[in-house]
This record gives C-alpha cells, structure tokens and sequence, in this order.
C-alpha cells in the first residue's frame, strides 16, 4: 500500500518532511498546502509539487499572483490518508477539526503541545503506540535528541537520573533577517525549560532535569548532560549502549569537528541536502565516565532531526508498518542516517 501525504505548511520543517515523503518507495507525496505566494512556495511549484491555498484566500492569493492553484485544503485533504501539519505553532491544533471531519490521519510537530493529540511520538521509544493512532505529535527538536540519548541509555539499564543544560539556537538561519539575539546570552525564565517534562510524554519514567539558554548563533543547537547512572561501569559500556540505538552519530574533537559550524560545514561537504543533519552528534572523544557518573555533550541540528521521526509516524498512523524497527531502517536506508559520517582511518 501506498501512503498518499499531504503537508500542510511549505517553511523550514515542511520543506523537509516533503522531499523526504517523495523519496520514500511507500509514500506518494500528494501536495502541499500554505498561505504564501513568495519564493518559497514559487520552489515548491519548480520541483514539481502540487500546490493548494491553506484558506480560500490564500488559494485566491496564489491565482492572482499566477501561480498554480490545486485546489484549498478542503480538496487536498479529500484526496490523502495522512496529513502532515507543519503551521507555525498553535496553528494545529486549531486545524485539527477539519483534518477530523474529512477522516483524515494527522502528524503535528513539536510546537504544539501534548494535550492537543493526547500521544507524543519518537519512533525508537513508542512506535507501537502511534500504530493506527489518528493523530500524534512529533516532539521537538530537542526533545527528539533528549529521547533517542538518554533512552539508549535507560535501554541499557544504565541511567538512574539525567540532568542537562542546553544552549539553543537564537532562530532559524532563514530568518535571522527578522530578528534575534546578539552579543548576549538569554536563560530561560523557567527551570525545568520545557523539554526535560516534554520527554516524559514520551518515557515517562525517565527522571530528567533540563536548564535552557537562548545564543547569539543561528545553526543548531548544543546539549551537555551529567547523567548519574544506575551502576559503576565503563566507558565503552557506555558508548556500546549508544551505539545500540538508532540516529546517533559520533563525532570527534580528534578529526577537527571542534564545533557547531565545523559538523553543519561536514553536513555540507557530504552533499546533504541543504546541508542537514537527521542524526544526534555525540562528541565519543569528549564523553568520560567516572564510576556511576557520565558526562557527554551533542549537537542538535533544529531544522532536520525531526523529519525521519515524521516519515516514521506517517508509517505508525497509517498502519503499513507495524514494527517500529523496520519503519527506522527503511527511512534511515533512504535518507542515508549513519552512525560515522567519516570513513575509517587505514589501519583503525
């Protein structure tokens, strides 16, 4: 069977889950919806997707403007079994009533919160969950990185209680234009910050703590944790248990990647599509262990490491597939997700 995907939001997610729903073999991209008339939707009109207006007036919008109109939501969720909504945050949820009323399976992001579809997903720790499910939410970037990190390790036995500061991003490099912050540093007014109790929608029993601070950069997100674990043990047990777990890629001070810009410049260099990153880079020459304590820090890139989590829940709604294992490696196949992204060194 043939999923037919709608995605409902053409920005900086959208974009992504969309490219990444035409390249899946069981997936048929069937178009997207927005409410721009600018470049970013004329792109989408380039590669050959099918566009709709979001409102009737957006879809009047694009014709006056000349561009082809498909139709308006209405019509394009007429013709999907899942919707994939990208919106800014909280648009969801106001669009959920339409997407129940033309019986239509829906995906949400990070932005909107757990209550609004009662599942929160991440496919290496609840994919059987979301198998049939109507609607689930994709967690955040951060979140997803929380998850697939310290749920490696909770897989293991081996985390007892995670407490982590993370440094984010200021805004998305695309719209750094339109403001953000500069030569400053901003914590944010609350601790916890949000993704440490947003990772327990997803494992609940993780005992996790995090502390959050806005910079001054554009490009990705950086994470250091102290994890007090449930036993003495070693470093390559550790790293073993990381390894196990699907999405993690290990980077090096030792080859240069020494920070943030250096992996994204890497990303680049390897041909990845706009340069992303799907996977969690986890420096393996930084983290230490030191009897039942660990310490380790990864980078987060925002705008990619949640769209082979949405192909995964497009699976888990629709019912194709129902192991999580086999949805994982089929996306992670396509998209090319490695765990090194150098190759071995003669004689290593």
């Amino acid at each position: 069977m043939t999923i037919r995907v709608a995605v409902n939001g053409y920005g900086v997610i959208g974009k992504r889950v969309a490219d990444a729903v035409r390249a899946m073999p069981d997936m048929d991209l069937v178009g997207v919806a927005d409410i721009a008339t600018d470049w970013r939707v004329r792109t989408a009109v380039g590669l050959g997707i099918a566009v709709y207006g979001a409102t009737e007036a957006a879809a009047g919008a694009m014709s006056a403007v000349g561009l082809p109109v498909a139709g308006n939501l209405g019509d394009l969720l007429g013709r999907v079994d899942v919707v994939v909504d990208t919106t800014p945050k909280r648009v969801a949820a106001a669009n959920l009533p339409g997407y129940r009323a033309a019986g239509v399976k829906a995906v949400l992001q990070g932005g909107e919160s757990h209550a609004t579809t009662g599942h929160s997903f991440v496919a290496q720790a609840n994919y059987a969950t979301a198998v049939g499910r109507d609607m689930t939410r994709v967690v955040s970037c951060n979140t997803t990185s929380v998850v697939r990190v310290l749920g490696a390790l909770q897989d293991a036995g081996l985390l007892a209680r995670a407490r982590g500061v993370l440094i984010r991003r200021a805004t998305d490099p695309g719209e750094s234009h339109l403001g953000g912050i500069m030569n400053t540093m901003a914590p944010e007014a609350a601790i916890p910050s949000h993704q440490g109790p947003d990772a327990t929608t997803v494992r609940p029993e993780l005992d996790v703590v995090t502390i959050a601070a806005k910079a001054s950069h554009t490009q990705t997100h950086q994470h250091f944790w102290t994890l007090q674990l449930t036993r003495p043990t070693s470093r390559e047990e550790v790293l073993g248990a990381l390894r196990a777990a699907p999405r993690i890629a290990f980077v090096r001070m030792a080859d240069g990647l020494t920070a943030l810009n250096t992996t994204v410049e890497l990303m680049r260099d390897l041909g990845r599509p706009r340069g992303d990153m799907w996977e969690v880079a986890l420096w393996e020459d930084v983290l230490s262990v030191q009897g039942d304590e660990a310490y380790l820090t990864y980078q987060v890139y925002n705008e990619a490491i949640v769209v082979p989590e949405t192909i995964d829940a497009v699976r888990a709604l629709s019912g194709t597939v129902s192991d999580g294992a086999s949805s994982i490696a089929l996306t992670d196949e396509v998209l090319g997700i490695r765990q090194e992204f150098l190759p071995a060194t003669v004689g290593a």
